[in-house]
């Protein structure tokens, strides 16, 4: 595992990176938006901890709408086992593939190596969750060397709603 490179601290512009998504179509992130995005990086479908928390996710879809958000998820995974997961797991939020290795450094996410060929076979990316303004910059940057630590979508759900109606700045920044 190699440390990540944290190229843009908080209240920083987001990179713009567009991605494939599962739909055929393609999300992106960074740039002027109308919404607030919530941008969340995936192990893959060899890990057994994302699926709950992006089942998760799904069913808070309808509160994150209403708090402003557009969702937008992605792994290294390619297109066929991403299509797999949308499939046995019903997301239906937009599920981008083939994150690389330079967008996972730009991103400053923890880069790991498979354990081994029935894990996957290529590194990805270890778990990163970003809540981007509208205007491209970063509000919240939370990102893991591993898949036991990510932020809790209730606490984080609510505290972007306080940090919206009172227009909070980023904070981390000093």
């Amino acid at each position: 595992m190699q440390p990540p490179s944290q190229l843009f601290p908080a209240g920083s512009e987001i990179p713009s990176m567009v991605f494939k998504s599962v739909s055929g179509e393609t999300v992106s992130i960074g740039g002027q938006k109308d919404r607030w995005t919530l941008f969340v990086v995936y192990r893959g479908k060899h890990c057994g901890r994302c699926k709950p928390y992006l089942s998760k996710l799904e069913g808070m879809q309808a509160a994150w709408d209403e708090a402003g958000f557009d969702i937008v998820v992605v792994s290294a995974d390619p297109i066929e086992k991403a299509r797999a997961d949308v499939e046995e797991y019903g997301w239906t939020f937009p599920v981008g593939y083939g994150l690389d290795e330079k967008q996972m450094r730009t991103l400053g996410l923890y880069i790991s190596s498979p354990l081994d060929a029935t894990e996957t076979d290529r590194n990805f990316a270890e778990p990163g969750v970003y809540c981007i303004r509208p205007d491209g910059t970063a509000l919240i940057i939370a990102v893991s060397n591993g898949p036991s630590a990510r932020p809790d979508l209730d606490q984080l759900l609510d505290g972007m709603i306080f940090t919206i109606k009172n227009d909070r700045p980023p904070r981390g920044t000093y």
